[in-house]
C-alpha cells in the first residue's frame, strides 16, 4: 500500500466515524429532548442504532477484512434508509424531504464505500 492509499483509506475512515458519531448525538439528541413524540424518540433509538452499528461493523473490518461485512454494511443502510423514509411519510412528506433523503443516501453510501476499502485493503 502506498502512502496515498493509506492516507486516503485513514481519510475515509475518520469520515465514516465522524457520520457515525454525528447520527449518535442527533439521535440522543432527540432521546433527550423533552417535547419529542414518543414516535420521534423511537426513531430516534434507530439512528443511533445505525451509527453504533457502522462504528462496530468498520471495526469488524479493520480486524478480519471479511467479505461479509460489506454485505452487513450494505444491509443496515438499506434498512436505514428505509425507515427514514417511512418516518418522512409518516410525517408528509414534503419537496425538502427529498433532498434530505438523497443527503441521507449520499452518506449511507459514502460509510459502505469506506467499509468496502477497508475490507479491500492490502
Amino acid at each position: 500500500m502506498t502512502k496515498h492509499d493509506s492516507v486516503y483509506l485513514i481519510g475515509l475512515i475518520i469520515l465514516s466515524v465522524l457520520t457515525s458519531f454525528m447520527f449518535i448525538f442527533y439521535g440522543i439528541g432527540i432521546i433527550m429532548s423533552q417535547s419529542a413524540v414518543r414516535s420521534e424518540e423511537i426513531f430516534a433509538y434507530v439512528i443511533c442504532a445505525y451509527g453504533l452499528a457502522n462504528i462496530a461493523i468498520l471495526s469488524l473490518a479493520w480486524n478480519s477484512r471479511e467479505g461479509w461485512s460489506k454485505d452487513v454494511s450494505k444491509l443496515i443502510a438499506l434498512c436505514f434508509l428505509g425507515v427514514y423514509i417511512m418516518n418522512r411519510f409518516m410525517a408528509g412528506l414534503q419537496a425538502v424531504d427529498a433532498a434530505g433523503v438523497l443527503i441521507l443516501a449520499v452518506v449511507l453510501w459514502f460509510n459502505f464505500f469506506a467499509i468496502q476499502k477497508v475490507v479491500e485493503r492490502r
